[in-house]
């Protein structure tokens, strides 16, 4: 008997390649204001939600560059340059095996809902998910609440629901939401913080989709 009826994906880092995107942007702001830029291993260390807080961590002075200006500058620069990235290796198979074992999927991400809408589009998988759920800010503060939305609006049942996600932050996501959780290193965070939620982590996509197949 198959246990799950729904996949709730995070996109940033799961779905989509942009982690190493996120720390070019990033470091870029830091050299403009003189400061040390963020290895990968570094990045990964300290990435987290609420992102004000990574930026603290990052090195950024907020009585010099309020956190708002901050996001601003991150996000217009991110914007310009996100045609770059691409989807995870073997993502897009993922997405059609899941489909077709008749599994609902939907996307939940600390991405401003317009433009979550517009990238998912722009790789013409918009038709796997039956719902795309993301801020209405790009503040990215978290996703606690919008998926508590979505759970109530949409009535799922937390016992066949899965989240897939690439951080610590998901884990948490998925416990305030009562789902499992599956997590993946090589997005916004490393292998050994994913291992200390203690939920499952795998090496890629195609072992996710096989740890939401046959779990």
């Amino acid at each position: 008997m198959q246990r799950y009826s729904h996949v709730i994906w995070d996109w940033n880092g799961t779905l989509f390649d942009d982690a190493w995107l996120c720390r070019e942007v990033v470091n870029g702001m830091l050299a403009a204001r003189g400061k040390q830029a963020l290895s990968e291993e570094r990045y990964q260390e300290i990435f987290d939600f609420p992102v004000r807080e990574y930026y603290r961590r990052a090195g950024f002075d907020f009585s010099v560059d309020p956190y708002e200006i901050l996001a601003n500058e991150f996000i217009e620069q991110y914007e310009r340059r996100r045609g770059e990235c691409r989807l995870r290796d073997g993502a897009r198979e993922a997405l059609g095996r899941i489909s077709d074992a008749g599994i609902r999927q939907s996307i939940l991400s600390a991405y401003p809902m317009h433009t979550l809408e517009d990238v998912v589009r722009s790789f013409d998988i918009r038709h796997y998910f039956t719902g795309l759920y993301g801020l209405d800010n790009h503040y990215a503060a978290g996703k606690k609440e919008i998926g508590k939305r979505m759970m109530a609006e949409a009535g799922y049942d937390p016992k066949q629901v899965i989240l897939a996600g690439d951080t610590t932050h998901d884990f948490e996501v998925a416990l305030a939401l009562g789902v499992d959780c599956v997590l993946m290193p090589g997005g916004h965070h490393a292998r050994g913080r994913l291992e200390q939620c203690g939920t499952k982590v795998v090496e890629s996509i195609p072992d996710m989709l096989s740890a939401i197949l046959h779990s």
